[in-house]
């Protein structure tokens, strides 16, 4: 019997050992949360220190991507950056994000999100919830403070901090100091490590932006930092000029960005609001390639839904614009020789810009695109959009005139009161139907999913740059092949392609790469940038591609994705299907592609390269679709391939 107490007495010492180290692991949950993606890959985790102050860590398979990093707000009424206890943990609940984009890589999107809130408060009781959410393409947080308060709230400071390990590499974009031009989102992204200062920018410069790149975990992993579902509550945000150690934090705009618009001169800059208060997620897409990073769609997945019920009358298409061409032309006649060119391309847009006003009424230049069967698109000022009367009416005007969407131009700020602006913009051109195409503007932030007649925006540095920046045409290539990892993830990019004729500051690409820049880049209007002369001198094929090319596409795929040196993507609208690829560098590259899965479908491809002049020569030859094909691409150049049936 003493024998069976000794082994009943292990036993018991056994369970209790276990039971305790549950006890602790459930312990540590508690203090330590954490939420996994269903497949167990992407996991954020939340943590307090001894001071009560509260950090995030972002890792992928266990290995960290974002290190130990800094949360919370800086109230003018409550401080949540410590002295914080955890009070609530919500159960995990799962929703699948399944919709349509009007632009997009992917036509269908169905992802699975994991969704979960975390309640601290803080030493005088008040309480801020941390929301949470892990898909697999990357995880995401927020901070929601649930209840209103009277006379509202104002954020006097943001701590949160992304902590990137010392020797990551980095592709980061300087934020431009205010001015009637900036920010704009339109400078160069710099390839730097965690820690450098700002070297060189197009303008004077007071941060980074966002999105920003990061190749991390000893180059093994990626991650885009990003904002989605920022509305007129909050502020957009960059990231501060220095990152000591590696740790970028928030920032918010600067009090001068007011140059192009009617905002109050005494207004305070900080966030205020006067209601339960959800502020924008940040975003970290995260993959083992960059290509995972391209195609990933967690901004839009984050974002509201659809707001409009009805999008049967939101189009993507591809529009003749003069302006590039004939920038100092504004008469009726060019207006309607590219009203013309639009027609007989078959695009279904086209774009009048700044002066159409004065060759309307001289000529009525809207009418005549009309009855062309082209849908005229017209250039405005952000300052006559930015009050909600004012905008409503210039609105109805120009739905009244047969206008089907609006070019808004020099926004140049992230304030609030910006935001706000942009969301009125949205909702009240859908409500006339009319399209938005945003110029001079802050960066996209999932609009186009809650606003699907949000078809496109500048926010990058595009083909007009061949006028204006001496060191755009040795550095395009590479901007090319870092700006779809960027930039286009953030929402769709007016990049104004196709830019053959020499500027100011001539081009260094061939003419293919800049043939091909409207398949890199998604965009949903794309505006070709050369002239009606330039575009019906090219070789019948590159127009024959220039007719069908889409705005929008079903499918796409990676099949090469370095940042800064190439880019070939696979792309499929419909019965249409592209290979397209451009060389980001000086030197070639050759690219080996497995045509094999293309066979059962195609017989033949036809592939549009560089001809006796690279820069301005196009040569079109056709190969049976078989095994592996590989091709150099020259030195910023590239090629695009149209697979082809027999009867094609």
């Amino acid at each position: 019997m003493k024998h069976n107490f000794v082994n009943l007495g292990r036993v018991l010492a056994v369970f209790g050992f276990f039971f305790l180290l549950a006890s602790c692991t459930e312990s540590d949950k508690a203090q330590n949360p954490e939420l996994s993606s269903k497949d167990g890959q992407n996991t954020i985790i939340l943590s307090l220190d001894e001071n009560g102050s509260p950090y995030y860590e972002v890792k992928r398979n266990g290995e960290t991507l974002v290190g130990k990093s800094p949360l919370g707000l800086v109230l003018a009424d409550q401080d949540f950056t410590k002295g914080l206890t955890i009070t609530e943990i919500s159960p995990i609940e799962e929703k699948r994000e399944e919709y349509q984009l009007k632009v997009a890589n992917q036509k269908e999107i169905s992802h699975l999100l994991q969704h979960q809130s975390i309640t601290l408060a803080n030493n005088s009781g008040a309480t801020i919830v941390v929301d949470l959410a892990a898909g697999e393409e990357g995880v995401a947080f927020r901070y929601r403070l649930p209840e209103a308060q009277e006379g509202g709230r104002i954020v006097k400071e943001e701590i949160t901090g992304f902590q990137i390990e010392e020797n990551a590499k980095g592709w980061l974009q300087p934020y431009n100091t205010a001015s009637y031009v900036t920010p704009a989102y339109e400078d160069f992204y710099l390839s730097v490590k965690p820690g450098d200062t700002i070297s060189e920018p197009r303008n004077p410069s007071v941060g980074w932006c966002m999105p920003a790149l990061f190749q991390v975990n000893d180059q093994k992993n990626w991650v885009l930092i990003a904002e989605s579902a920022t509305d007129g509550s909050y502020p957009g945000c960059h990231l501060s000029p220095n990152s000591e150690g590696g740790l970028y934090t928030i920032t918010f705009p600067k009090q001068d960005e007011k140059f192009t618009l009617p905002i109050d001169e005494n207004a305070d800059v900080l966030p205020k609001y006067d209601q339960a208060w959800t502020m924008p997620w940040r975003v970290f897409i995260v993959g083992d390639q960059a290509g995972d990073i391209l195609l990933s769609t967690l901004i839009t997945d984050l974002a509201p839904e659809s707001k409009i019920e009805d999008t049967s009358w939101i189009e993507a298409g591809r529009a003749s614009w003069s302006w590039w061409s004939e920038p100092d032309d504004q008469s009726p006649e060019i207006y309607n020789e590219f009203t013309d060119f639009a027609a007989n391309f078959g695009w279904e847009y086209t774009l009048f810009d700044a002066g159409w006003e004065k060759a309307n009424e001289k000529d009525g230049i809207i009418a005549k695109a009309i009855a062309k069967g082209v849908k005229p698109m017209v250039w405005g000022y952000s300052s006559d959009y930015f009050k909600p009367e004012d905008r409503r009416k210039r609105f109805d005007e120009l739905a009244a005139m047969g206008i089907t969407a609006v070019k808004i131009d020099f926004w140049c700020s992230d304030r609030q009161e910006t935001m706000n602006a942009l969301q009125g913009v949205f909702e009240d051109a859908a409500a006339r139907h009319l399209m938005i195409n945003l110029h001079g503007s802050t960066m996209p932030r999932g609009w186009h999913r809650t606003w699907p007649n949000f078809m496109t925006a500048e926010s990058i540095l595009g083909a007009e740059s061949y006028f204006y920046e001496e060191r755009f045409p040795e550095k395009a290539a590479e901007q090319n092949t870092v700006l779809p990892f960027t930039r286009n993830v953030a929402g769709p990019a007016d990049y104004t392609p196709v830019a053959l004729t020499m500027r100011k500051f001539p081009r260094m690409n061939t003419g293919v790469h800049e043939l091909a820049t409207p398949m890199i880049y998604t965009s949903g209007i794309i505006h070709f940038a050369d002239s009606k002369k330039m575009i019906e001198s090219l070789p019948e094929d590159v127009k024959t591609l220039l007719k069908e090319m889409p705005a929008t596409w079903d499918k796409t795929e990676y099949i090469v994705a370095e940042p800064g040196e190439a880019i070939v993507l696979s792309r499929q609208k419909d019965a249409l299907s592209y290979i397209v690829g451009i060389n980001g560098t000086a030197e070639e590259n050759e690219v080996k592609i497995d045509l094999s899965k293309y066979s059962g479908e195609y017989s033949h491809f036809r592939i549009i390269t560089e001809g006796e002049d690279p820069l301005m020569d196009f040569e079109s030859n056709t190969y049976p679709v078989e095994g592996e094909w590989s091709y150099t691409m020259a030195p910023r150049g590239g090629f695009i391939i149209q697979f082809l049936n027999a009867s094609n």
